[in-house]
């Protein structure tokens, strides 16, 4: 389990420059972020440290992510809103 120090890292980390994803990522972190295995949590902060566009254009379907783990992390984000 993330200490509640780095889960606030976490939080502001997904404050981005779009509100398009910051109404994905922050959700998820305050919902699902707990539920994920080590692995799983580790793969979505290397997610948060990759720029603006790239995420825009996973989240919202314009590209393919040619890492498979953030792919993998992609999907479930997205999914989750769809919930």
């Amino acid at each position: 389990m993330f200490s509640a120090k780095r889960l606030a890292r976490l939080k502001w980390a997904c404050r981005r420059g779009m509100l398009e994803l910051d109404v994905l990522l922050l959700p998820f972190v305050e919902q699902a972020f707990d539920d994920l295995s080590f692995e799983e949590q580790e793969t979505f902060e290397r997610l948060l440290t990759c720029d603006d566009p790239d995420l825009y254009a996973w989240m919202m379907g314009h590209q393919q992510c040619d890492d498979s783990a953030l792919a993998d992390m992609v999907a479930k984000v997205v999914n989750r809103v769809r919930v």
